[in-house]
């Protein structure tokens, strides 16, 4: 607690500022409801609230709102190993299974963070996720400064041809999909209405002694369990079909805060955040393979998955096919000898050697860098620590 009279403001205060709608000038009502069982009042989702907009002056835009809130979501609560936050967590998750990745540090005396994922590692490993979808993070960010920067320079060289491909690439990724979320939000919304009747209905039951307490329990709880779920669904899709058919708009957007910054050679987590909505990471195209392609995909905030001209695929001369086409043969066939020697156990007797080989080399590597994060202050052993003699409790 900050002594009295010092203006430091808590954890929970400056969380309840930065999620308050009515600094957006709405007014915001009906926040909580009492419940017929105890008559208390107790907060409701906020899908229920009733908001009046514009009813004063604000003092945010909704765009920074947003924006706020999805850092919020994406909140990085620890710093990893090497005193830095991780900047693509929260960002980055799995094609496949749509876990979220997560960052990790090799342990080869260099630092080196990757981001594997989380679905894999749960025992029993691989049973959620069949790969780690491993991917080093200066490849991704790299990847997102480069193409940042090729949308820029093509936003600014031809506006109108950026905002008619935004606007198609839009319409292409959405009108399937949306289709499907109307449907399941009036499903949704249908079974919610049914949950509520439910409810009531074997309250009812209960209180005129129709339905005993212990079934009326398990029941109530099984309802109560059900409705969370959906709400939490229905936020979401009504979320999702609110922000369609906003293209010519969304474009606008991005370019505005593609104006805002003069370069993208460095992406700092508040670029990151403002610019980039997900990143899907598929699994390599040789597993086990070092040089290998592996598929990207990046979906920035208001224009959706957007690929300049200049990341598109381009034609081959048949001289150009003919050395892709050799190239692939022979790492084909090097990725082949591999996995047989692995399967044999030689590569594991490789490895082995190896390792104890360069053991010295590693152990000097790990040592360097840990005497670099004990001289900066983040690491520290406990041997070195001030020596406290134990509290005895006073009664």
């Amino acid at each position: 607690m900050a002594p009295k009279g010092d203006n430091i403001q808590s954890t929970s205060t400056v969380v309840n500022i930065l999620k308050r709608r009515e600094y957006l000038g709405h007014t915001v009502n009906f926040k909580t409801r009492k419940h017929f069982k105890d008559k208390k009042s107790h907060y409701v989702d906020e899908s229920e609230w009733t908001i009046f907009e514009n009813t004063h002056e604000a003092i945010i835009d909704q765009e920074t709102f947003d924006s706020v809130q999805r850092i919020r979501g994406n909140a990085k609560r620890y710093a990893d190993g090497f005193g830095e936050a991780a900047p693509l967590t929260g960002l980055i998750y799995c094609a496949d299974c749509g876990g979220k990745m997560y960052v990790h540090r090799t342990y080869n005396g260099k630092r080196t963070p990757q981001y594997t994922c989380s679905q894999y590692s749960k025992v029993p490993v691989g049973t959620r996720c069949p790969t780690q979808h491993r991917i080093a993070e200066k490849i991704v960010l790299s990847l997102v400064s480069d193409m940042l920067q090729a949308i820029s320079d093509y936003a600014k060289s031809d506006r109108a041809a950026f905002i008619w491909e935004v606007q198609e690439a839009q319409a292409s990724q959405q009108d399937s999909d949306i289709r499907k979320k109307r449907r399941r939000l009036a499903a949704a919304q249908k079974r919610a209405g049914e949950l509520e009747r439910l409810v009531c209905k074997i309250y009812e039951d209960n209180a005129l002694g129709r339905l005993p307490d212990a079934r009326y329990a398990a029941l109530d709880a099984q309802y109560a369990k059900e409705q969370e779920e959906l709400a939490a669904e229905i936020t979401q899709l009504e979320k999702a079909v609110s922000s369609y058919d906003q293209g010519k708009k969304s474009a606008e957007k991005f370019i505005a805060l593609i104006d805002k910054y003069q370069g993208f050679d460095t992406m700092t987590n508040t670029m990151l955040n403002e610019f980039v909505d997900k990143i899907l990471v598929h699994e390599r195209d040789r597993k086990g393979c070092q040089d290998t392609t592996q598929t990207v995909e990046i979906y920035f905030n208001f224009v959706g998955r957007y690929i300049p001209p200049s990341f598109r695929e381009a034609e081959l001369t048949p001289e150009e096919q003919e050395a892709f086409r050799r190239r692939e043969e022979r790492r084909d066939k090097l990725h082949q000898a591999y996995l047989r020697r692995k399967a044999s156990g030689k590569q594991q007797e490789y490895d082995r050697r190896y390792s104890i080989k360069r053991k010295p080399v590693m152990d000097a590597k790990r040592a360097a860098l840990r005497a670099e994060d004990m001289e900066r202050g983040i690491f520290t052993t406990a041997a070195s620590l001030p020596r406290q003699e134990p509290k005895r409790a006073v009664m």
